[in-house]
């Protein structure tokens, strides 16, 4: 292969010193004046210029270069064929709402014109990026259902996570206004006056990380793993998220390092001091499991073996309102399942892909798109379906739903008792 190779490049050298020994005795044939040169070296100019801009046809795609194919973005393309259920069941939404995320998208995403081939639209490289998240599959295959090629596809996932977090930088935030007396007034409705959102943590599995210290990422379950803390409200829309710690941190330091903790050690959730029952004064707090310790701005259960009948529903009905951060888990990742399995990830960007789902995730709410349940069953080797494994590291357990007026005043009294022993 070497001797080949080395006569290739003699024969190759032997060419082009044959072209540039013409390309000379050509030139010196032509006698062309000054002017002449200049109209010839202006009609170059406009020739490089049409090319450019596509008016000749482009050259010959290179043997190294993938040829593009048909696949899945050839079946969304098609209107008549591309139903709506294909759209969901492929890139999770309708195809208004992808349309609409592709436009605000688009001004970020536009390629340079070069003399090879069409660059990449925008609409197709959002959708890339979407089947990549909504399907997990790895990068060699996704790149084949859209007919590019497997570094086109890391740099397309690069980009749209770029470009999301800048044009909805503010779709995770704290409600203010109409929206936030509504999140108050759903929580208050369950008893919990003054609530401004639940708080739980949850691990996205992922394969050995080979460039950092893989001990760290060893969690409880014996599996590598990133910890993901996010606060939700009874809607399920993502208020605050922090994601990137390693999965052997408790949730106690995920807190303790994220802004939740200078948020609640300032006494404010950005909420009006509310007066409870034994004289307890909140500006605001959050519904944990026991994980967290007990404090201010963390209620949690009262736990125990043995409880106090007014304990039990006092935990049940904490239980019962803090579900909806499971709820949002299962939406989540039931319906970006890269982040449901194990995968092979780049720890540098890994938080920003995590922060862009929970971004769709607060679109789609805002959509009216709904959840399909199915996407939280799968069957397994053995080929008995079970419950997807959302990361949560407990098992998610049933709640009684009865809501009566006196169950709602016997909360605000525990409620405060709860508060007042802190």
């Amino acid at each position: 292969m070497i001797l080949i190779r080395c006569q290739l490049q003699r024969t190759e050298g032997r060419m082009r010193a044959a072209i540039r020994a013409r390309r000379k005795k050509t030139l010196q044939s032509m006698h062309v004046d000054e002017d002449g040169s200049g109209a010839i070296c202006d009609a170059v100019l406009q020739v490089c210029y049409a090319m450019g801009c596509g008016a000749f046809p482009r050259a010959t795609a290179r043997w190294w270069m993938k040829r593009r194919t048909g696949g899945v973005w050839e079946d969304l393309r098609q209107c008549e064929d591309a139903t709506e259920d294909y759209f969901k069941e492929k890139l999770r939404m309708s195809p208004r709402v992808f349309w609409e995320i592709a436009e605000a998208l688009s001004p970020f995403l536009q390629r340079r014109v070069t003399l090879y081939r069409e660059p990449l639209q925008p609409d197709l490289i959002v959708a890339f990026a979407l089947y990549r998240w909504a399907s997990g599959e790895t990068y060699e295959s996704g790149t084949c259902s859209f007919g590019i090629g497997k570094k086109s596809g890391l740099v397309v996932v690069r980009d749209v996570t770029s470009a999301l977090l800048s044009a909805y930088h503010d779709k995770i935030s704290w409600p203010t206004g109409l929206q936030k007396v509504v999140v108050l007034r759903a929580f208050a409705y369950k008893g919990f006056p003054n609530c401004h959102g639940c708080i739980d943590c949850t691990h996205i599995f992922i394969d050995k990380p080979a460039n950092c210290p893989r001990e760290d990422y060893y969690d409880r379950k014996r599996r590598f793993s990133v910890q993901t803390q996010v606060v939700v409200d009874l809607n399920l829309r993502v208020l605050d998220v922090f994601v990137g710690y390693p999965g052997s941190c408790h949730d106690v330091r995920i807190v303790h390092l994220s802004s939740l903790c200078a948020r609640g050690g300032r006494g404010t959730f950005h909420g009006a001091a509310c007066l409870l029952p034994f004289g307890v004064w909140t500006n605001g707090y959050l519904l944990g499991n026991n994980g967290y310790p007990p404090s201010e701005w963390v209620v949690v259960p009262y736990g125990g073996v043995s409880q106090h009948p007014s304990e039990i529903r006092f935990d049940n009905k904490q239980k019962t309102a803090r579900g909806a951060v499971e709820r949002a888990f299962g939406r989540l990742k039931g319906m970006w399942r890269l982040f449901l399995r194990s995968h092979k990830t780049n720890m540098e960007t890994l938080s920003q892909q995590f922060v862009f789902v929970c971004i769709l995730h607060n679109i789609l709410i805002d959509a009216g798109i709904p959840f399909d349940d199915n996407l939280l069953w799968e069957v397994g080797p053995d080929g008995v379906r079970r419950r997807v494994d959302l990361g949560m590291h407990r098992p998610l357990r049933q709640m009684c739903m009865e809501s009566s007026t006196g169950d709602a005043l016997f909360l605000r009294d525990a409620l405060a008792e709860r508060m007042g022993t802190q």
